[in-house]
């Protein structure tokens, strides 16, 4: 069967495929958006097909093709299959397969062209020059970060007036109306590089965003508000960290990742702590540290000056993936779950709670009750024993009297008498 199926894949160019399971709960909700991406997928004419395997009853394909969870969407394309981490929205999806499906470098063989591709893309990532080394590096990062982006190529004269290549070829990305080139001395390695700036210098962040902002090394600084609340408070933290992300993007886009967040729930379960918003606060989500700012934020100046106290280490870190940390993480993890499950179901909370406890509560009882019943015979056995002993140490009159008959046993008469006589002056 597996065979089978193997070849199966290896006839279809391209294959969108979800493995999931019955019972999961995402699975279901991931459905009728999953019917609505291949009814629209087909519409279009795309080359990609849609389906869905029930990775329950196929264990042995899931695990070839690396499904840990449920459901996982991956782009079966030849040989290579491409996982899918974005939002699971119908949009999203296909925006997805469409790009995966396409040629790795996408040419741009006019201004026209260009500009079409600016309008539709906020983050566009270019190759300018001819063959070259750089432009082999260029493809192989490509085919590992299309998942993400898209890339392009482009002759020197296509671009916008207000690029200016130091030499050619290079690597551009042009975002927040502005760009920047890729220094192999200053930047590292390519693909490093590009995973860092596949993102807007200012991002209206949410927890699978955050998520993926982990992959880019940088420190994210964000404003936590409520969006729905227009007072001055809330507007002003959030206009602050815009002013830094456009104002100081040179000084600090290499290292830092601006936007906001709506609502504390998120980032509370995520520091382990209750934060009153609005407040500013920097993740480093690649060891879960955090900092917060040690007086209150008032102008760009002073968001300027945090960033620069945590940049030379003057600013104070907390959290962390320490062993306490992480003990403090299960702690922490396991006291939400029960309350999350009295407050949705306070009748399931009290079965799935109740019952261990009240059936451990049994156990103890009786194991109590077990020992004092023992204690009490072990003692009672002890007392009987120690009797037992004392008789069997003295014996009883008559084992006395016949033991005392039978030492004089062999005696005469008259010996008898004289030790009678003795005994009795003894006595």
């Amino acid at each position: 069967m597996v065979e089978q199926l193997n070849v199966f894949f290896s006839n279809l160019s391209f294959m969108l495929k979800v493995f999931y399971a019955p019972w999961c709960g995402h699975c279901k909700k991931l459905e009728p958006v999953w019917n609505e991406v291949g009814i629209e997928m087909k519409n279009m004419g795309s080359p990609v097909k849609v389906g869905k395997m029930d990775a329950t009853s196929f264990s042995s394909i899931a695990s070839e093709f690396g499904v840990r969870g449920y459901p996982t969407i991956k782009l079966l394309k030849g040989d290579l299959a491409y996982n899918y981490r974005g939002p699971r929205t119908k949009d999203d999806i296909i925006e997805f397969a469409n790009r995966v499906a396409g040629p790795l470098i996408r040419p741009l063989p006019s201004q026209h062209m260009f500009e079409h591709v600016q309008k539709r893309h906020r983050v566009l990532f270019v190759y300018v020059g001819g063959e070259s080394p750089l432009k082999e590096k260029y493809i192989e990062v490509a085919s590992e970060l299309i998942v993400y982006t898209y890339f392009f190529s482009a002759s020197e004269d296509v671009l916008p007036e207000y690029v200016t290549l130091p030499e050619l070829p290079a690597v551009v990305v042009i975002k927040d109306g502005t760009y920047f080139v890729y220094d192999e001395y200053e930047d590292g390695d390519l693909s490093s590089w590009i995973n860092r700036e596949r993102f807007q210098g200012y991002l209206h962040v949410d927890g699978f965003t955050l998520y993926e902002l982990g992959d880019t090394g940088k420190l994210v600084a964000i404003a936590v508000i409520d969006d729905k609340n227009s007072s001055v408070e809330h507007t002003r933290l959030k206009s602050i960290i815009q002013e830094v992300a456009r104002d100081y993007r040179d000084h600090f886009h290499r290292d830092f990742q601006f936007g906001h967040m709506d609502g504390n729930d998120y980032i509370n379960s995520l520091l382990m702590d209750d934060l009153t918003i609005p407040t500013i606060v920097v993740l480093n989500t690649s060891n879960q540290q955090y900092f917060l700012p040690d007086r209150h934020i008032e102008n760009t100046e002073d968001m300027v000056q945090f960033i620069n106290n945590i940049l030379d280490g003057t600013a104070e870190a907390q959290g962390g993936d320490g062993l306490l940390q992480r003990i403090k993480r299960i702690i922490y993890d396991a006291k939400s779950t029960v309350v999350s499950v009295f407050k949705s179901s306070p009748l399931l909370g009290c079965f799935l709670f109740g019952l261990p406890l009240g059936v451990i509560s049994i156990m103890c009882y009786g194991i109590c009750i077990a020992d004092t019943d023992g204690g009490v015979d072990e003692h009672e056995a002890a007392k009987k024993e120690n009797s037992d002993r004392e008789l069997t140490d003295e014996g009883s009159e008559e084992e006395q009297e016949e033991e005392k008959n039978g030492r004089y046993t062999g005696l005469s008469d008259g010996e008898l008498k004289q030790k009678d006589v003795m005994e009795k002056k003894k006595d």
